[in-house]
C-alpha cells in the first residue's frame, strides 16, 4: 500500500514529517511518501524520504514564468507528482499535458478525480494511478471507504474498464489505520492523505498508527 502524505500548504514543518515518515517506512511493508511545496521538495527529498510533487503544469522549458516544469521537480528530487487534485483543477486537455511533461522527466504519475465517471476518464490517459478523493470529505476525518465505500469499488472497476494499467488509492477523510485497512479491502492499492499527518501534535505516532494494521 502506498501512503502519500500531502502537505498542501499547512503550516508544519515539512522536514520534521518527512523523517518521520522516512523513519516509520524503513519498520513497514507500506510505502510511505511525502508531496510538500514546491519550494521544499529539495529539502524534504535530502532526508532520503520518498518525495513527490503536488503538481507539474503541462509545459516545457521557455517561457512560463510562475509554472512548475516537471524537469525541475525532478532534479529538486521528487520521483513523482499529483495531478488534478480538489484544489488544483485541470482541463482534461492540460491533465494529459502533465502527464507527457511527467513522463518526459521519468516521474511517477498519481491523477485525481471525484467520481468514478472521472477516474474512468483519468484512467483512459494512462497515468501510473488514479486516486477517487470526493471534495465533499477532504479535511473532514469522514473517509470515503466509510461514508459511501461504492465509490471506491466503482472507481476500481472503472479504472479497469478504461483498459490501462492503473492502480487506484483512495483519498479524502483518511485518517487512521483501519480507514487505511478499508481502502485495501475495497480494492485500492494506497490512500492520499494530509491532515491526518501534517496536522498532527506527533507525525511519527499517527503514521505508526496508519500503517500497523497493515
Amino acid at each position: 500500500m502506498l501512503v502519500l502524505i500531502n502537505l498542501k500548504t499547512y503550516p508544519c514543518d515539512p522536514i520534521a514529517v518527512a523523517t518521520a515518515a522516512r523513519e516509520v517506512d524503513e519498520t513497514t511493508t507500506a510505502r510511505i511518501a511525502v508531496a510538500p511545496q514546491a519550494a521544499h521538495l529539495e529539502r524534504v527529498a535530502e532526508t532520503g524520504v520518498e518525495t513527490w510533487a503536488q503538481h507539474v503544469d503541462p509545459i516545457d522549458h521557455g517561457s512560463n514564468t510562475g509554472h512548475a516544469l516537471a524537469e525541475t521537480v525532478s532534479e529538486a528530487g521528487a520521483v513523482g507528482t499529483l495531478l488534478n487534485h480538489s484544489e488544483r483543477r485541470l482541463r482534461l486537455a492540460d491533465i494529459d499535458g502533465s502527464l507527457e511533461a511527467a513522463r518526459r522527466a521519468d516521474l511517477e504519475t498519481i491523477v485525481c478525480a471525484n467520481n468514478p465517471a472521472q477516474i474512468g476518464a483519468a484512467a483512459a490517459l494512462g497515468p501510473d494511478a488514479v486516486a477517487v478523493e470526493p471534495p465533499e470529505l477532504i479535511g473532514t476525518g469522514t473517509p470515503v471507504s466509510q461514508a459511501d465505500p461504492d465509490v471506491v469499488e466503482d472507481a476500481v472497476d472503472a479504472a479497469a474498464a478504461a483498459g490501462e494499467d492503473v492502480s487506484v488509492l483512495c483519498g479524502a477523510g483518511i485518517s487512521t489505520g483501519e480507514d487505511v485497512v478499508a481502502a485495501r479491502e475495497l480494492g485500492a492499492e494506497g490512500v492520499l492523505l494530509a491532515s491526518g499527518v501534517a496536522k498532527a501534535d506527533d507525525p511519527r505516532a499517527a503514521l505508526e498508527a496508519l500503517v500497523e494494521p497493515l
